[in-house]
């Protein structure tokens, strides 16, 4: 039998919180909602939805073109519900500028949330970017990481990693896949002094949403990667997409880390490290790596180096348990909360 404690939360007898009360008598903030045209298993739907619930009611959205604009907005519905402004892929940083001055200029207490994919963050929209982050808006700028150009086509980016198979980056006899690597965008950004700027993923939402609110507080601009799977361009099963994003943080490919003034504070620690295999067997888009050749094994080594030099590059060894560590953290639950 459950009872309410002073603090008002519903408990059972044996002091176990009964997580279906507690969440029928807390309401949630949604400022994206469901009845869009995302594909199944669509990361960055998820993403989209724990950042807006983090953040609040009180901001606007500039919304680059790339998937979550297409998807969200076919008129003449809309998934939104705070205001919500369309940019091109190449200026959401410079639209996001413009709204927050203009929110400044009439004295509106409201904080400023630009959204773009790794095309309009990393490639076309970087210049933009660029000017947001040195004029040092009061803007939270989230990239919502795919790692390609998803909407129109499955094209390679400056995101896209190394060996990935694209349309325009394909696997043959001569190469396997895309022979570059994934640029540093968090380093790049970090660059230019800014207060904050993280990583999260969406297998691991009370992290993503702590990080959206640490920045929420921050009086300039501020920088989130959130690294969303996306079933249609990475060749996985829409259901799978949350166990594919766990593996590519339990395997060191995708640190979980925060920057202050360009230096680390904060890191995610990986109790039980994963081999690289895991998380590129996963994924149609790397199953050229798994044909038993010289070239083949290279790439699965240089793979594997990769994730080596990012667990000592950003100390991501857990040691031990750690409530805060890959197994420690939380899963994907209704609203995105954790709950001890």
């Amino acid at each position: 039998m459950s009872t309410i404690t002073n603090a008002g939360a519903p408990t059972r007898a044996d002091g176990t919180i009964s997580l279906t009360e507690l969440r029928e008598q807390q309401p949630r903030f949604q400022g994206f909602v469901g009845g869009h045209r995302a594909c199944v298993g669509c990361g960055q739907a998820l993403a989209a939805r724990l950042v807006t619930e983090a953040a609040g009611p009180d901001v606007a959205v500039a919304n680059a073109t790339g998937c979550l604009e297409v998807f969200s907005t076919a008129w003449p519905d809309s998934a939104w519900r705070v205001p919500w402004l369309h940019s091109l892929f190449e200026n959401a940083g410079a639209i996001a500028s413009g709204m927050e001055a203009a929110y400044k200029a009439r004295g509106v207490s409201a904080k400023v949330l630009a959204f773009a994919g790794d095309g309009g963050t990393f490639d076309i929209g970087f210049q933009s970017l660029s000017g947001m982050i040195e004029r040092n808006h009061n803007v939270l700028y989230v990239c919502y990481d795919n790692e390609a150009y998803m909407n129109t086509g499955i094209q390679r980016s400056s995101s896209t990693p190394h060996a990935a198979a694209t349309t325009t980056s394909p696997a043959g006899r001569e190469r396997l896949g895309k022979r570059h690597m994934k640029k540093d965008i968090l380093q790049i950004v970090a660059a230019h002094h800014m207060p904050y700027a993280a990583t999260a993923s969406v297998a691991y939402p009370s992290d993503l949403r702590k990080k959206v609110r640490r920045a929420m507080e921050i009086e300039g601009t501020t920088f989130l990667l959130v690294h969303s799977p996306c079933p249609l361009g990475w060749r996985h099963d829409g259901a799978k997409s949350v166990e594919v994003a766990r593996l590519a943080v339990t395997t060191g490919l995708v640190p979980i880390i925060e920057l202050e003034r360009g230096s680390l504070t904060g890191s995610m620690p990986i109790r039980e490290p994963r081999p690289v295999v895991d998380y590129l067997r996963a994924q149609g888009r790397f199953e050229h790596l798994f044909v038993d050749t010289p070239a083949a094994r290279e790439e699965l080594e240089h793979i594997q180096a990769l994730a080596n030099y990012n667990m000592e590059r950003y100390q991501l060894r857990g040691s031990g348990h750690d409530a805060r560590d890959t197994a420690g953290a939380d899963t994907v639950r209704r609203g995105g909360v954790r709950w001890a």
